[in-house]
């Protein structure tokens, strides 16, 4: 048997640092934690509630990552996993299909009303992008077009955290321990679109957006068109700014520039999609018509009852590989994994049985409007360092500008960076939210991400903006005043 980790010292002193109750039977781990302390342990959860091994109940104001779209422990969706477990557990995907897989695949299709052909499954987000790109890549395989090895992404993006996909990504934090070994050659990177922070005082937002469409076309020709696979990008940016959705036209404007060159218009909808946004794809509210060739979904597919993604493309890429050698040369052990399917198909039914996207957009807006009256009051001593309040449907951010003079480095009363104590402050009111630090080298500040399911009630919303508010009203005048 391994040896346990002891981190004993300085798990205590990390939790004591961030105000975690220390639990003594938490102190040794086997397991190799993504963060530097041993996080505390949940233990049973029911909507958004979650209870703690030592006895705390916090209320999960952002879906773990933007991934429970229903809450937790939705009778319907356990009766189902249970039965399908009792069924059949697992079979290979190379060998034999699945009537959930199936069933599930036919379901997205069908409800894209006309995007999307057929459906590729995986088990999470980080491999649907992976997998988007491979098939992108694939398509031009198939139609003999060697040349074509180049994807064009944005800085300030995050698709990943497989090696291909840290290479596509623009989130400088997670790409710096491996940059040695990312791929240089295929992967280049343009500006995000970010019009709050990147648009010039003198422009339009449709100059800006022709800035931006320029670039790209300058892009494809420093390459050579006939070289360029595609362009990716997330719709809405999740992780590495907070929530920023796309100037209006540019969705539109990019597609433009890809099809002028006959390449591919690539989608990451991992965190923005299936539902996030109150709309079933993000394109949906923001892409003036355009849909995709490739996107990769995953998060709210499954919605946190089984761990899924899918690569969906379009009749032409459908066409390419059909016409060609008529199958996806990509594959994982657990791709359509019964169990996976059979949770994330109850769940996209719930959602459409209950309109849970109609409740997302009206929930959203009264999440919206507290937000906006409490943070933004003048009796609020947040009010000077809210930069942006924005997102739609179930998916928020609240964007702070720290001024340099009292940003960390400076300040002796900040330990650490703002979006890091906030983070901690959030927990210790019993509120899990995800807050960040931005990219202050690319000029963009620390944010506070909020994502609650699409059935969230108006009590709830009430809660979580309480909780929320007071974290950050308390943080203020602990570090700012």
């Amino acid at each position: 048997m391994a040896p346990l980790i002891d981190l004993t010292e300085s798990v205590r002193k990390e939790k004591e640092k961030n105000k975690i109750k220390v639990v003594k039977d938490d102190l040794k781990t086997a397991i190799l934690h993504r963060t530097p302390f041993v996080p505390p342990i949940a233990v049973s959860a029911e909507g958004i509630y979650i209870n703690l091994k030592d006895g705390q109940k916090v209320v999960d104001g952002v879906g773990g990552a933007a991934v429970a779209a229903i809450g937790m422990g939705h009778p319907r969706v356990v009766a189902v996993v249970q039965e399908q477990v009792a069924r059949m557990a697992y079979v290979y995907n190379a060998q034999l299909s699945n009537q959930p897989a199936e069933d599930l695949a036919r379901l997205i299709v069908e409800q894209s009303n006309g995007a999307f052909e057929l459906c590729g499954f995986v088990s999470g987000g980080s491999e649907a992008v992976e997998g988007a790109l491979k098939l992108a890549k694939q398509y031009y395989f198939e139609l003999g077009q060697h040349k074509r090895t180049n994807f064009i992404a944005r800085h300030l993006s995050y698709h990943g955290n497989t090696i291909g996909t840290l290479s596509a990504g623009g989130h400088a934090a997670r790409r710096e321990p491996y940059e040695g070994i990312l791929d240089h050659e295929s992967f280049h990177h343009v500006s995000p679109a970010y019009a709050k922070r990147f648009q010039s005082p003198k422009e339009t937002e449709e100059q800006y957006v022709a800035r931006l469409a320029k670039e790209l076309e300058d892009k494809f020709q420093e390459l050579g068109p006939q070289t360029v696979i595609g362009f990716i990008a997330e719709t809405v940016v999740g992780a590495t700014t907070g929530v920023v959705p796309p100037p209006k036209g540019y969705i539109k404007a990019m597609k433009e520039v890809c099809d002028r060159h006959g390449s591919l218009f690539i989608l990451d909808e991992v965190m923005c999609g299936m539902g996030r946004m109150g709309t079933m794809h993000a394109w949906q509210l923001y892409g003036d018509g355009v849909t995709p060739d490739i996107q990769s979904v995953a998060k709210g597919l499954g919605g946190g009852y089984g761990s899924i993604g899918a690569v969906l493309l379009n009749k032409r890429v459908a066409d390419g590989i059909r016409e060609g050698s008529g199958w996806w040369q990509h594959g994982h052990t657990y791709q359509a994994h019964p169990l996976a399917s059979a949770a994330a198909l109850e769940v996209q039914k719930i959602i459409q049985e209950e309109n849970l996207l109609a409740n997302c957009l009206e929930q959203g807006e009264y999440l919206k409007k507290l937000l906006q009256e409490r943070l933004l009051s003048k009796d609020s001593p947040a009010a000077p360092y809210v930069f942006d309040i924005r997102g739609h449907g179930g998916f928020w951010a609240v964007e702070f500008d720290i001024p340099p003079e009292k940003d960390y480095t400076k300040n002796l009363k900040m330990k650490k960076r703002f979006g890091v104590l906030l983070q901690a402050k959030t927990m210790e009111k019993g509120l899990i939210c995800i807050a960040m630090d931005g990219s202050p080298a690319d000029g963009t500040g620390p944010y506070g991400m909020l994502a609650p399911p699409y059935n969230m009630t108006k009590q709830q919303v009430e809660e979580i903006v309480e909780l929320f508010v007071k974290s950050v009203e308390e943080l203020v005048r602990e570090v700012l005043l």
